[in-house]
C-alpha cells in the first residue's frame, strides 16, 4: 500500500509540491483481507485520497483480481504531514492539498 501511495502521489506532482522540508509519515494502517490471491493472477491496485484535514489525510486502497473483478483486499492509511527537520506535524499546504481530487 505504501508503494502504490508514493507512486500515485509522485504521478500527481506531490513530491515537487511538498518541497524538501516536508514529508508524509504513516500514522496507522488498516487492512481487511476478503479473498485469497493465487500465484499467476493479475491484481490491480486502486488508490485514492478520501479526505484531507489540517495535517492528516486518509488514503484508501482496493486490491482487485483482474480475472473476475472481485475485491481481494481493502485497506486504508492515515497519513500525517510532517516537518522533515523536527518531525512535528505541519499543516498541509494548499499546493499539496490541491493535487488531490477527494470525494
Amino acid at each position: 500500500m505504501q508503494d502504490i501511495a508514493v507512486e500515485h502521489y509522485a504521478s500527481l506532482g506531490g513530491i515537487e509540491a511538498q518541497g524538501p522540508d516536508s514529508t508524509w509519515v504513516v500514522r496507522q494502517h488498516s487492512i481487511e483481507y476478503l479473498l485469497p490471491a493465487f500465484a499467476g493472477e493479475e491484481i490491480e491496485i486502486r488508490t485514492w485520497v478520501e479526505n484531507i484535514r489540517k495535517a492528516r489525510s486518509l488514503r484508501r486502497y482496493e486490491f482487485v483480481r483482474k480475472g473476475d473483478g472481485k475485491i481481494l483486499v481493502k485497506g486504508e492509511t492515515d497519513w500525517v504531514f510532517v516537518d522533515v527537520k523536527t518531525g512535528n506535524l505541519k499543516a498541509i499546504p494548499p499546493d499539496v492539498a490541491g493535487i488531490f481530487h477527494t470525494k
